[in-house]
């Protein structure tokens, strides 16, 4: 599984910010490893880096093999809560997903 992480202007994308979001979602993701292909995670700043409620946005978009992409979106005061909150939601969307196809 390719984990990207993009920012924009407004959010300084260090080695760090990447490592903490990659080691944390191959942590949370490890068990549909096998049907991830890419997750791309783009972070932004809606109110360009002036302070506001629910500025920082995580989106993310998941690829499994063969079907469209799934995705999810969060908002937050803080960027590491706009990750984790849009990390359960692309969790539960690859569950059911998954679920499915299954049945």
């Amino acid at each position: 599984m390719i984990i990207q992480v993009n920012t924009d202007n407004h959010i300084e994308g260090t080695e760090l910010l990447n490592n903490y979001v990659t080691t944390l979602f191959n942590e949370k993701l490890q068990r549909f490893d096998s049907h991830l292909t890419r997750i791309e995670v783009h972070l932004s700043d809606e109110n360009a880096g002036k302070s506001g409620a629910d500025d920082k946005r995580c989106n993310i978009e998941a690829r499994l093999e063969g079907i469209d992409p799934i995705f999810a979106s969060a908002l937050s005061d803080d960027i590491s809560k706009a990750i984790h909150d849009c990390l359960l939601k692309i969790k539960r969307g690859i569950e059911h997903h998954l679920d499915k196809v299954k049945n």
